[in-house]
């Protein structure tokens, strides 16, 4: 039995294409620093782990400005966006500066921000964290969720093949 990985037989460009291939959701995570600062990033590393306890995990890359904030911090949410909520995506993955400016949320019971609008939401205790490759795993004990009113019918912001996607039913 081999104890280590063979070298890949692939370049950076072929596995992201690969990936690339998996359709994900996409959300936004969000919490708040030590000053009060309010903290999102966009995330379709998300996925469920357990149902007892209730776990997900998501993950950040170890470069991120936000991953201080994000490491230290005993909560987060995990916003699952809507296909109408792409604008959102986008302002969370790249403005700089407040990116919350304007955006319509409201505090969970952790004190964390939840986005109006969300299809889906997961108020987490930051219960552990792995470092891996370059990027950190966050494992969430969810203590709080929600479906939007409208949830079940509502259509998720799909990312697949490098672009973004609604979900048509069959």
């Amino acid at each position: 039995m081999t104890r280590h990985a063979s070298p890949p037989n692939f370049d950076a460009a072929a596995f992201r294409r690969a990936l690339g291939q998996f359709a994900t959701g996409v959300t936004v995570i969000t919490t708040r620093a030590p000053d009060g600062q309010l903290i999102g990033i966009t995330a379709s590393s998300f996925n469920s782990v357990s149902l007892d306890p209730p776990l997900v995990l998501w993950s950040l890359a170890t470069r991120s400005a936000s991953m201080p904030v994000f490491r230290s911090n005993s909560h987060y949410v995990i916003n699952v966006l809507a296909a109408s909520q792409l604008d959102l995506c986008k302002r969370f993955a790249t403005v700089k500066g407040d990116r919350f400016e304007g955006v319509s949320h409201a505090a969970g019971d952790s004190g964390m921000p939840v986005l109006d609008g969300a299809i889906a939401w997961f108020e987490c205790h930051n219960r552990s964290r792995y470092d891996e490759g370059d990027h950190v795993i966050f494992v969430g004990e969810v203590e709080r969720c929600g479906v939007r009113e409208d949830g079940d019918d509502a259509s998720p912001l799909v990312f697949h093949g490098g672009a973004f996607h609604q979900i048509q039913s069959l």
